[in-house]
């Protein structure tokens, strides 16, 4: 049966979980997890991005359209995910705590499976690196051997951009050479490989289909993008705060840069999937395909995430499983034979139909019980109303039944929501990202276009649109 795994990777970082017996009828598990990806995918609808590789991955998928994410900050929302417990009950609303010390001392995804038999590893940003993970990326709980992060990370903040002027800086629109770079891969910031900037000419960008800031927003909704503004190129705009419109021009050029990142993406993507492939996992392993939240790319006169719109929470969600979800695709094979050839994103356009769709609302809380299922586990239990005493339950749904009885009509009635913390009922320089003593207001998203706003512990929640 070979390696028995699951692989988590984020913008191509792994974690592994594979079964120790090879009589274990068990499939692997390929889990990606990229960083900032919205649903800007062909997949999804996306006429502009090319993403020939992962839309290749979807037409042999269950695909979520509506999946959405609890907050739309890194290390709540990965943490909600690998634990299925809201960030409510993580009390991780930022970077500066681990959840096993603040919390509750709650099971994660990679744990639970783990403990029946995988064997589990992390390379890349599976966890949010720091405190949040215990510095360790939750070993050894989570993992059967330390996590690997690649020497990128250490560039953060850090400056890499090259200037006209010759001199390395740290811009927000940041083409590097990915050749050039340590272990030739991107620097851990909003970069992209050059080549890939000519996917998309800047004559054929457009702005946001609504780019200025809803005249009836309250403020407390707004995020000021706080993160963006310091760095170097947005700096020599001279912006005001915190509505300072950017000029059009720029705002074409970010999002050339976030298209041309995703179609990089979509590469690399597609070099694991072969590989996948030519190793002869394809038909045991269980593919999962995800992003931690999105990123706003001028709509609603917003940029980054830090906030409650939908594109910001609103990310790709999807499953391959053999035998499951591919039943009915057999058709899709590329015209080498081959179900995850790898697609050159500057080579002819190829097109692909979804496998299988939902409309259903689902939230990646959901993730660990799914996947628990359909790897053959034994789903956890539901949470108490009070559970930061239980190590092992989930607050997510089991969507396993998605995957065997078709839709025919949306449930009106479910309910995905997101949540975002303010320091204040106006914007100020900490509101994409206030500490957890700061927080006054949270923020909470019941459906798409929907938000209230909850002001203390004995205030009535307003909602507002």
């Amino acid at each position: 049966m070979g390696l028995k795994r699951i692989i988590l990777l984020p913008l191509l970082s792994l974690t592994l979980l594979h079964v120790a017996s090879s009589k274990d009828w068990r499939r692997n598990v390929l889990f990606i997890i990229a960083d900032d990806l919205r649903t800007s995918l062909g997949c999804y609808g996306d006429s502009v991005v090319k993403s020939p590789n992962i839309d290749q991955l979807a037409s042999h998928s269950h695909v979520f359209l509506n999946a959405f994410a609890q907050q739309a900050v890194c290390a709540p929302s990965r943490t909600s995910l690998l634990t299925s417990r809201r960030p409510d009950t993580t009390r991780l609303y930022d970077f500066g705590s681990y959840w096993r010390n603040h919390s509750g001392n709650y099971s994660t995804l990679p744990q639970y499976f783990k403990n029946q038999g995988f064997y589990t590893r992390s390379i890349g940003k599976v966890f949010h690196p720091g405190i949040a993970s215990n510095h360790s990326d939750d070993f050894p709980y989570s993992w059967s051997v330390p996590a690997y992060h690649p020497a990128s990370f250490s560039f953060e903040k850090k400056k890499v951009c090259p200037g006209a002027d010759g001199q390395l800086h740290a811009n927000l629109l940041c083409a590097v050479d990915v050749s050039e770079q340590p272990m030739k891969t991107l620097p851990d910031i909003e970069s992209t490989d050059e080549e890939f900037l000519s996917l998309y000419p800047l004559e054929h960008m457009t702005l946001a289909p609504d780019p200025d800031v809803p005249k009836q927003l309250p403020l407390v909704a707004y995020n000021p993008w706080t993160d963006v503004r310091k760095r170097e190129d947005v700096q020599r705009l001279n912006l005001s705060f915190p509505f300072g419109p950017v000029p059009k021009h720029f705002q074409l050029k970010i999002r050339q840069h976030y298209f041309a990142a995703v179609s990089f993406l979509d590469s690399q993507v597609g070099r694991l999937l072969s590989a996948l492939e030519q190793l002869g996992l394809d038909q045991n392993t269980t593919v999962v395909f995800t992003s931690d939240h999105g990123w706003s790319l001028g709509e609603h006169g917003e940029w980054a995430k830090y906030s409650n719109f939908d594109v910001s929470t609103r990310v790709p969600l999807m499953f391959y499983v053999p035998g499951v979800t591919d039943r009915t695709r057999t058709g899709t094979k590329t015209r080498t034979g081959a179900r995850f050839e790898f697609i050159d994103v500057f080579g002819p356009t190829q097109s692909f139909t979804n496998g299988q769709e939902s409309q259903s609302l689902v939230e990646l809380l959901d993730v660990f019980p799914t996947l628990a299922h359909l790897s053959g586990l034994k789903v956890p239990q539901p949470c108490p109303e009070v559970s930061f005493r239980v190590e092992l339950c989930r607050e997510g749904q089991n969507r396993a039944n998605d995957f065997i009885h078709r839709e025919t009509k949306v449930d009106k009635e479910q309910i995905a929501f997101s949540q975002y913390p303010r320091p204040s009922d106006t914007p100020q320089e900490n509101s994409d990202l206030p500490d957890l003593r700061d927080i006054r207001i949270m923020g909470y998203s019941s459906e798409p276009g929907i938000t209230d706003s909850v002001c203390g512990s004995d205030s009535t929640p307003e909602l507002f649109r």
